[in-house]
C-alpha cells in the first residue's frame, strides 16, 4: 500500500459520515429489520454504494434469511438446538 493510500484510508476512517466495512457488517441486521434512523440508512446504503464487498455481504445475509426461515425448530435435532442456543447466548460476551 502507497503512503498516499494510508493517507486516503486513515481520512475514509475517521469521518464521521462514512461507514466503513467492519460498521456496515454490524448493522446489516438492523437494516434487514428495518431499525436504523433514517440517517444510519443513508450512511448504511451510502457505502453500499460505494464498496465493493458489502453489497455481496449483504446479499449473502438475505440468502441466508431466506434459507434459515424455511427451517423449523421441530426441524432440529436436540444437539443441534442446545449447541445453536449456546452458541447466541455467549455471541457477544467473546
Amino acid at each position: 500500500m502507497a503512503d498516499a493510500d494510508l493517507v486516503t484510508t486513515a481520512a475514509v476512517d475517521t469521518d464521521p459520515d462514512t461507514l466503513t466495512c467492519r460498521q456496515f457488517v454490524e448493522l446489516v441486521t438492523d437494516y434487514l429489520e428495518g431499525a436504523l434512523s433514517p440517517d444510519e440508512r443513508a450512511r448504511f446504503e451510502t457505502h453500499l454504494l460505494g464498496c465493493d464487498d458489502c453489497p455481496i455481504y449483504l446479499d449473502q445475509m438475505r440468502q441466508t434469511i431466506r434459507t434459515l426461515g424455511a427451517l423449523s425448530e421441530e426441524g432440529l435435532a436436540p444437539a443441534a438446538k442446545a449447541e445453536l442456543l449456546t452458541i447466541f447466548r455467549d455471541w457477544n460476551r467473546g
